[in-house]
């Protein structure tokens, strides 16, 4: 339908209007009234610091809009205020995804994003929550978290181990499984969309039999996939055609950090938030890690909370030469 310049319109961002006058969208749909008033439909997804889907700009009527033709799309970036709260809003709806999923609302869930950002945190500090009550009453953990490689068969007795319902499995950087065709068919199975989930193991085997384990059984459970992998830009067909699968039967949350100034804003983020607490080192010094950080991110071996981690661990132990230490253990040479 061609470009639109507005001319008077606005549109919510984290909580406030924003006035979008001589803005240009790539328009969807024409001048509607609805419930809260007239707007008019425009393509976010091309422009930064808007949502990833169409959205409705609040205008009076057809004349707060014009047609601009062949105009390019206007370019609007995110402040770091409303970056850090985006950055906010997802690792809190990641929170409220793992209770879902912890309660059996949502069977399957995927989450992307670079590594040391506080994915796996804010998984297991909910389905810990959870668990204190089963801990407390001396009964079995109904969730574990598993990392490293992993076997079909080791996957086809893990999901036995914690087939009930209310279990959870976490899958944290275990990727090795999207590549191997049998564990794939293994949870497809698993996480299939049919109201009753059977799993069947039909070649003989010695540890299944070692271990109790029958050759077919139900799974009740949910899975959670924590991974590195940004689905959208794997290029192998065959990986993607793999992954394709497993992503059609899961929830796919990208934490969307993808820059090193969306990292360096949720290092900021963590640590106003409190990370440092335990370290007991004063605001002044929590200021000079972030700043450290921040200086040197281009020469840092990783830019991530794990690193903020170490330069504070180092800063404990080293509280006079905690920079020059730092030099040689988190930067490159």
């Amino acid at each position: 339908m061609g470009n639109i310049r507005i001319i008077e319109g606005t549109y919510k961002i984290r909580g406030k209007d924003v006035d979008l006058a001589g803005m240009v969208f790539p328009m969807v749909e024409d001048f509607k009234v609805g419930a809260a008033g007239g707007y008019v439909t425009v393509d976010g997804k091309s422009i930064a610091g808007f949502p990833d889907r169409n959205i409705k700009i609040k205008v009076t009527d057809n004349t707060c809009f014009e047609h601009a033709g062949k105009a390019k799309a206007t370019q609007r970036e995110e402040t770091d205020e409303e970056t850090i709260e985006r950055l906010r809003e997802r690792f809190d709806m990641l929170e409220d995804m793992t209770r879902a999923t912890k309660k059996g609302d949502v069977r399957a869930m995927i989450v992307s994003g670079p590594p040391g950002v506080g994915k796996s945190h804010g998984v297991e500090k909910v389905l810990g929550k959870h668990d204190l009550i089963s801990t407390l009453g001396e009964r079995a953990p109904k969730y574990q978290v598993v990392k490293g490689a992993m076997s079909a068969i080791g996957l086809y007795c893990k999901l036995f181990n914690y087939a009930d319902k209310d279990n959870v499995l976490v899958f944290d950087d275990c990727d090795s499984i999207f590549a191997d065709e049998l564990s794939l068919n293994i949870l497809k199975a698993a996480l299939d969309s049919k109201k009753s989930r059977t799993i069947h193991w039909n070649t003989d085997s010695f540890k299944l039999r070692n271990e109790g384990v029958p050759d077919s059984f139900q799974f009740k459970g949910s899975a959670i996939f924590i991974t590195n992998i940004k689905f959208d830009n794997v290029k192998s067909k065959k990986m993607r055609d793999h992954l394709q699968a497993l992503e059609s039967r899961c929830h796919y949350m990208d934490l969307t950090i993808d820059t090193d100034r969306e990292k360096l804003l949720r290092i900021k983020q963590i640590t106003n938030d409190g990370m440092l607490n335990d370290y007991k080192l004063g605001d002044e010094v929590v200021q000079e890690i972030v700043d450290f950080v921040d200086i040197n991110k281009k020469r840092l071996r990783e830019l991530s909370l794990r690193t903020v981690l170490k330069v504070a661990d180092l800063a404990k132990a080293f509280p006079d030469k905690w920079e020059a230490m730092a030099e040689n253990t988190v930067m490159k040479r």
